[in-house]
């Protein structure tokens, strides 16, 4: 503590109230940084405020140059920007603040400032502030209050904290009121809330506060009873604001609207915390508690990840709920819909075979880097289109659409737990109590079906894409098409595929453009929505009157229910085609390795080099590759679909380890049940 009360002395002479405003803002800073020592513990620091109390209680010329200090403090900053400000964006739209927050990551801030906002994030930088803030005790609070804060006063009227907290709840009040009444918030409410004016009235409610305090103080009854009034306002503004969420979840989510109800919420949340401190009978209490949480908010208002996350939350848990309706109709749950699945993938792989045949005669077309992925991108896209139409399958898209509805599944397991200390007994057996009954084995059963699907669906897929592209192979080998593929052509297939080159790596990357085209999708899906495009098909007068009223309907109605099918189609194709060109010109090599893409190429190599390629390994390490594709293909996809699901709708509670230990028992008892369309059995 020698050391300490060294380095204090020093900071103690240093106090010059004549000194430039940027020298005391940077004294200030020091004296914050010793106070805050090594980060470490807070009643270190605590200790330390109170060492700097004794200190200046026994220095009465000191503490009267402090006073004078302090003084020109005030005078010079603007502290309502801290208030009122601090962690809101200076405008309601979510790239200038993410735009604002990059700035703040890249610049220091500069300590020549009038605005208390700007120099909070100087003076108090880290979490710890937030900590020993408070942890400060009552007496050391009184203390402070009593011999460095002592209330000022003025001859034109109240005393400083009050005309700040007034001045920084006005604008925060002002800026709700804003927000409420402009046309994207307004129009999107309920009719019964835009009736009820929460927030036209609310910068009246709040001028009775002013008034009130200015008359008969913060702790007259007027006062007290004007805040209480502010306060029930707020709420009926809240409650206003949240009506728009049911209109947003029905036509559509926009990033922008959320984010400025985001913005809304946190402010009126703010003006209760102004509130309390303005009605409080322990004001250095309420004020530290205040300072703590301005800490929290300013470490927080500085991630771009955070700010993205909070304000897609919406967004992605509607593309999650689109994908998870989608994803049910993947899952084959009796033996009749196993096979109707088997035969739509069947379907697909046979039209794959055509798409793999096309890349190669394309790839002879010795097209420049980008018209070739293009070409290859219409040609994935064409394929994938009338696979849809045809209403058959592709095995690698169906997790990204089946991992939303796993994460359902979770969530309502989650939810079905039952109070603390009661006693289940699902029906897998011992160790998943907790649950209601049967919840873990209705979850185990809902897996078995999603494996056993996948797996039907690549086996559909790969079992028809290798005889078509054999038969192609042999037609157009009758036809004189020899060129297209070449025994040279052949080898490099087999090099290429090796199970122990870059294949793990490319089907990996391949799984993450399937997962995006699934984000594609559910994006233009709800941007179709939002613009409300349908009813411009079915209603707009051009379109009636070149179509016809009953067709625009028709039309309308199909683009509604088809529109997110279309967009993951043509996405993905055209991610697969030209990615690896637009990579290549950045020196990033890639090339896609989708698994029955791959399949149809090793058939094709098969049917060029002949039956003795299958006595060498090479042929076998291809095998491999392919084997690899598939399995990366499908669990990247559904991780990264897994994983946004569960954050985007919230999932937590459920016990993993009893999840597990269900799946291995009945992976033991019944192992075929994951691949074949066989009844499960709980007991």
């Amino acid at each position: 503590m020698a050391g300490a009360q060294i380095d204090l002395a020093e900071l103690l002479r240093a106090l010059d109230p004549q000194a430039p405003l940027p020298e005391r803002n940077l004294w200030l800073a020091r004296l914050l940084a010793w106070v805050r020592g090594d980060a470490g513990d807070p009643e270190a620091a605590v200790a330390r405020v109170r060492a700097l109390l004794d200190a200046a209680e026994v220095r009465p010329e000191w503490l009267a140059n402090w006073r004078r200090w302090w003084q020109a403090f005030l005078t010079s900053m603007d502290a309502t920007p801290l208030l009122a400000d601090l962690g809101f964006a200076p405008r309601a739209s979510l790239p200038s603040e993410a735009a604002h927050r990059l700035r703040r990551k890249l610049l220091p801030v500069a300590p020549d400032t009038t605005n208390l906002g700007e120099l909070f994030t100087l003076l108090l930088p880290t979490e710890f502030d937030a900590r020993w803030l408070r942890a400060l005790d009552e007496p050391t609070l009184r203390r402070l209050r009593a011999v460095l804060f002592p209330p000022t006063t003025d001859a034109h009227g109240p005393d400083y904290a009050l005309r700040t907290l007034l001045d920084a709840t006005a604008f925060a009040v002002s800026q709700i009121s804003a927000v409420g009444q402009s046309a994207d918030i307004r129009t999107r409410m309920s009719s019964e809330e835009r009736y009820q004016r929460a927030f036209p009235e609310l910068p009246m409610v709040f001028e009775t506060v002013r008034q009130a305090a200015l008359a008969s103080g913060r702790q007259g009854a007027p006062a007290l009873i004007a805040i209480a009034r502010l306060r029930e306002q707020l709420e009926l503004c809240r409650s206003a604001a949240s009506t728009v969420y049911a209109h947003l979840q029905e036509h559509g989510i926009s990033v922008h609207i959320e984010f400025q109800l985001r913005q809304l919420r946190q402010r009126i949340v703010r003006v209760k915390a102004l509130l309390l401190c303005l009605e409080t009978d322990a004001p250095a209490q309420a004020t530290a508690q205040l300072l703590s949480h301005l800490v929290r908010v300013s470490r927080d208002s500085a991630s771009l990840r955070a700010l993205l996350a909070s304000s897609t939350e919406l967004l992605a848990s509607r593309v999650t709920e689109r994908n998870a309706e989608t994803g049910e109709h993947y899952i084959a749950r009796s033996p009749r819909e196993y096979a109707q699945l088997l035969g739509a993938a069947a379907g697909g792989g046979a039209v794959l075979a055509f798409t793999t045949w096309t890349k190669l005669m394309l790839g002879a077309l010795a097209l420049s880097a980008f018209w070739g992925g293009f070409a290859a991108g219409a040609n994935y896209a064409l394929s994938f289109v009338v696979i849809m139409l045809l209403h058959w399958t592709v095995a690698t898209k169906q997790p990204a659409m089946t991992a939303p509805a796993m994460a359902a599944r979770l969530k309502d397991m989650s939810a079905a737990r039952p109070p603390e200390g009661a006693r289940t007994e699902a029906r897998e057996g011992e160790g998943v109590s907790g649950y209601s009954p049967g919840a873990v084995a209705d979850f185990v059963d809902e897996v078995t079906y999603l494996l056993r699907s996948q797996f039907v669906s690549i086996v559909g897929n790969v079992g028809l894409v290798v005889p078509v592209v054999l038969l192609l192979s042999a037609l157009l080998g009758l036809a004189g098409w020899d060129g297209v593929m070449t025994p040279a052509k052949a080898e490099g297939i087999l090099a290429h595929h090796h199970l122990l080159g870059p294949t793990a790596l490319f089907a990996a990357a391949t799984g993450v453009l399937l997962f995006l085209s699934s984000l594609i999708a559910g994006w233009v899906e709800n941007w179709f929505v939002f613009q409300r495009l349908d009813a411009v098909i079915a209603y707009h007068p051009r379109v009636t009157r070149r179509l016809g009223a009953g067709r625009a309907r028709r039309w309308a109605a199909y683009w509604r229910g088809h529109v997110s099918g279309w967009a993951a189609n043509v996405s993905l194709g055209l991610m697969l085609g030209l990615v690896p060109p637009v990579l290549g010109f950045f020196g990033i090599p890639f090339e896609v390795r989708h698994v029955t893409l791959v399949a149809g190429q090793l058939a094709a190599t098969a049917h060029e080099l002949g039956t003795g390629v299958l006595h060498r390994p090479e042929w076998w390490w291809a095998v491999g590759g392919m084997a690899a594709c598939g399995l990366l293909n499908v669990a990247v996809s559904f991780t990264l679909a897994f994983r946004l699901a569960l954050a985007a709708q919230n999932v937590r509670g459920v016990s993993r380890r009893r999840v597990y230990a269900a799946l291995g028992r009945r992976l033991l008892r019944q192992p075929l049940a994951f691949v074949l369309p066989v009844a499960p059995r709980h007991r």
